[in-house]
């Protein structure tokens, strides 16, 4: 270390507020200012906390630093998959016997964590926290790391019996209510996009209701100011990928037209993750009643 240098680390708990979780936001924060994310630039790297140069990481990767400095870069490097290196801390919560946190290894399949935790017959899990992607039971083998199943840490395991609808529609209600309120699309967006989830869910949709769910969160997802409202519609969109057939027997399709049009899922190319591509991206979807 450098002679003369010390420092004090102080572990500062926050209130609680979710779009404190984007870095500028938390700046603010921290400065005894409402926590409502800023505009870019200048970058915190160049002014941030105090108006001083400030790096944002969490406590994780501090931790994870102080661990390489005291084992060496080989200790950590040999703790991995082949796309990601050291281990991964995750929150489950949700439908399990055993709830908690883990920390595996980058590279563990996602049915051995649910394994890990006494899920049984699981139907769905989001990964990432509201923000994240819900997968189904067919993606329970990909890993956690940061090339496939990229995550903060949050799981949260769905047994059956659960409603895709009603889980996505109860993360929409949270981003509702977390939004600062500053940008139109994720203030009004997002009360737009659960009213028509509502409606789905009441059993009232109609066929088009679907490429007005991913048009408006493809629109919420670019034109938002921060990473809340960019990701919120992240539970409608995975939804709309594993639950087509879920979401297609809610629609309420007149019968007296049988040859009635397929639906078409135009919106879907931007996914939570850019490598992985929806499943009803540019085909053809038909819902039947």
């Amino acid at each position: 270390g450098k002679g003369g240098f010390d420092f004090d680390v102080r572990i500062q708990l926050g209130a609680g507020a979710y779009v404190c979780g984007e870095e500028t936001a938390l700046i603010s924060s921290c400065e005894g200012l409402r926590g409502d994310p800023r505009n870019r630039p200048p970058f915190p790297a160049q002014r941030g906390y105090l108006g001083k140069p400030t790096s944002v990481n969490n406590v994780e990767t501090l931790c994870c630093v102080a661990r390489i400095l005291e084992l060496g870069t080989g200790w950590f490097a040999s703790i991995d998959s082949s796309k990601s290196t050291g281990t991964k801390l995750l929150s489950v919560s949700g439908d399990c016997t055993r709830r908690g946190v883990y920390e595996v290894p980058f590279g563990t399949p996602l049915a051995e964590v649910l394994a890990m935790c006494g899920a049984d017959d699981p139907i769905a899990v989001q990964v990432g926290g509201p923000s994240g992607e819900m997968i189904g039971a067919g993606d329970f083998g990909r890993a956690i790391c940061f090339d496939d199943l990229a995550t903060g840490g949050a799981l949260v395991v769905f047994g059956a019996g659960r409603d895709p609808l009603e889980i996505a529609a109860q993360y929409l209600g949270f981003f509702i209510h977390e939004s600062c309120g500053y940008c139109t699309p994720c203030r009004v967006g997002n009360v737009l996009l659960k009213e028509r989830l509502d409606r789905v869910r009441a059993g009232r949709g109609v066929a088009a209701d679907l490429d007005y769910l991913a048009g408006l969160a493809a629109t919420i997802r670019t034109a938002s100011r921060c990473g809340l409202g960019q990701s919120s519609p992240n539970p409608v969109l995975s939804t709309l990928r594993h639950y087509i057939e879920s979401m297609g027997g809610k629609l309420e399709l007149v019968a007296q037209f049988p040859n009635r049009p397929p639906v078409v899922i135009e919106h879907l190319g931007a996914d939570v993750t850019p490598e992985h591509k929806p499943a009803g991206a540019g085909r053809r979807v038909r819902a039947t009643a």
